[in-house]
Parts: C-alpha cells; sequence; structure tokens
C-alpha cells in the first residue's frame, strides 16, 4: 500500500529509525528523567528535544507561558515505557523524586492500566518496525499506525491488539462473531484505513510479573479486509 500523502508537495524528510536515533541520543546525553503523574508521565525536555520529540512523535506538548525555556510534554505509558525500558534513554521517577526501577514501573503501569502488558506488546513491536503510532480510539480501535509523521501522511492502519484465549476464557470479547468483524470494517473503511489486527500469545506466560516476562510474548499480525463480490467476481 502506497502512502496517502496530505497535500501535493507533503514529503517525509528523514527515516523515522534516524530521527529516533538523534532523539535516544539526547535524551541520554542530558540525562533526562520523567515524572509519574497519574496514568500518564511528564518529560521536561530542551528545545532541540521538543524538536525531536515532535518530530519522532512521541508525547504532547503541554501549553507553557515562558518561551524559550524547557518544554514539559506528556507520555502515555507505551511511550514512556518505550522510551525507558526498550530505548533506555530516560529514567522515570515517583512522587519522592526518585528514579524507579524497571519492574516497579511496570507494576505501577499494569495497576493504572487494565491489559497494559497486551498493548505495550503491540505498541513496542509496530515501533521497533519503524511505524509511527497514535492512539486509535476516536476510530474505536488500539492504535493507528503511520508510515511517516502525521503533518505528512494519513495512517495507513487502524490497529487492535488482541490477546489469544488460550485458556478458554472471555478475557478477548471483542471479533469474537461476525458481526463485529463487519462493523469494524466498514468503520475502517469509511476512513480509508485497512484493518490490522496483532493477536498477542503469552506462549505459556501465566503472570507478567515484570517487564522481562513480556519478552516470551509473540505476535501474529493478520490484515483483515472486506471481500467486494463486485471486484472479485469472474469477469465472464
Amino acid at each position: 500500500m502506497a502512502p496517502r500523502w496530505k497535500g501535493e508537495t507533503a514529503e517525509a524528510k528523514e527515516p523515522m529509525s534516524v530521527i529516533v536515533s538523534k532523539l535516544q541520543t539526547s535524551l541520554i546525553e542530558s540525562n533526562a528523567q520523567g515524572l509519574l503523574s497519574g496514568c500518564a508521565v511528564l518529560l521536561e525536555a530542551l528545545p532541540e528535544q521538543t524538536e525531536l520529540l515532535y518530530r519522532a512523535c512521541i508525547g504532547r506538548p503541554l501549553i507553557t507561558a515562558e518561551k524559550d525555556k524547557k518544554q514539559w510534554h506528556q507520555l502515555s505509558f507505551e511511550e514512556a515505557l518505550y522510551l525507558c525500558c526498550v530505548l533506555k534513554c530516560i529514567k522515570i521517577a515517583g512522587e519522592n523524586k526518585c528514579a524507579k526501577s524497571n519492574d516497579e514501573l511496570w507494576h505501577y503501569m499494569m495497576v493504572k492500566r487494565v491489559g497494559f502488558p497486551v498493548m505495550f506488546k503491540a505498541y513496542s513491536h509496530l515501533r521497533r518496525k519503524n511505524w509511527v503510532v497514535r492512539a486509535g480510539s476516536q476510530y474505536g480501535v488500539d492504535y493507528v499506525a503511520y508510515r511517516y509523521h502525521p503533518a505528512f501522511v494519513h495512517s495507513e492502519y487502524a490497529v487492535l491488539a488482541l490477546p489469544d484465549d488460550e485458556d478458554g476464557g472471555s478475557e478477548n470479547s471483542r471479533l469474537k462473531v461476525w458481526s463485529d468483524f463487519h462493523c469494524t470494517l466498514r468503520l475502517c473503511g469509511s476512513v480509508a484505513k485497512t484493518l490490522l489486527v496483532l493477536h498477542i500469545s503469552r506462549n505459556g506466560e501465566d503472570d507478567v510479573v515484570s517487564l522481562s516476562s513480556l519478552e516470551h510474548y509473540s505476535v501474529e499480525e493478520r490484515v483483515v479486509t472486506r471481500w467486494n463480490p463486485e471486484v472479485s467476481r469472474d469477469a465472464k
């Protein structure tokens, strides 16, 4: 699928992998630290880091009254944990201003967000492939994925992260019946997106007691499209 560019002259300036690498280096050099705040993480960034965060499409800047000063950014749990534990370029502190360990962060985020292990596995899976990942609640999905920065292109995929129901329970209640598929595909079609379902398998792991446990999870990608009989039928 070719990118759907915004405007005739829109183009991506740099590969996303290069931008993220520059951001990683800058944050490491400045010893950047985020602060836990409810269900988000606040990160204070230097002006050049603010530009890189924007280009990497990570976090959202908060309004500040002072110009030419450090800029606060609000990161989702997925974004913050990815920077902290995958790219290893920031530390995250709690209310006592002391940096938390990876396992302490993991426990905090799991308590705050139901189903967070599956969501983070899906987010990090796409980010490692250099997709830009944004929340997809406005489209009725978990995420939307862009090939380049959203300023340049429209998102290509509407993403659902579904845990495999290995125990025969009701943990995953989405896309269980045909009507679920039909409604989701109709919605994706109306906003010109392809439905990408990420099936997350625990591979025998009972509980994700630490972030390292998530390494045993695997991801299977499935692209789901509507069958159009008018297009697919025999021309004869």
